[in-house]
């Protein structure tokens, strides 16, 4: 059998090879949060009491931990994009927050992006350590040289013993 007997199959196989690691590196698109629907936010107006809101836009993902003046709904959503084992990144952000009175009537309302915010990392699951971070290599070869096993004294290491 000679070695151009088989092409198709090499160029299949091929074909094949390059197209999975194609779709191992497109991205997977999540969306977390609350999704909005077409033209619920342009519904909000001022002075609308909170139990429309709630009816219009439903539970909000959050509300205001202090209420001084009035309480306040925050509605969140985000679209997460992850490529193969790499980290997954946020790549939108939306917030809508609806601010009430006293009264329990909505005093203001807004649109926030992820240009707006800052991202904060409350559990990282890393404690950070004083002193030199090492690398792999620095580790495997740092201590040659250095080491003294059982047995090894200094005068066994070829530094002179004084005599009297």
């Amino acid at each position: 059998m000679s070695a151009s007997a088989n092409p198709p199959s090499r160029r299949l196989f091929l074909f094949a090879a390059v197209s999975a690691v194609a779709a191992a590196c497109s991205p997977t698109v999540d969306f977390r949060g609350y999704q909005v629907r077409s033209g619920d936010l342009e519904k909000v107006q001022v002075g609308m009491p909170k139990s429309e809101v709630e009816a219009l836009l439903g539970s909000p993902s959050t509300k205001a931990s202090i209420a001084l003046q009035g309480d306040s709904y925050y509605y969140i959503s985000s679209k997460v994009e992850q490529t193969a084992f790499l980290n997954p990144v946020e790549t939108e952000r939306q917030v809508f927050a609806v601010r009430f009175d006293a009264n329990d009537q909505v005093v203001s309302f807004a649109n926030y992006g992820i240009e707006d915010g800052q991202i904060v990392d409350f559990s990282s699951r890393q404690t950070p350590t004083k002193g030199k971070e090492l690398t792999v290599l620095q580790q495997l070869f740092g201590n040659i040289g250095r080491f003294k096993g059982p047995g090894r004294t200094k005068s066994s290491q070829g530094s002179p013993v004084p005599t009297k």
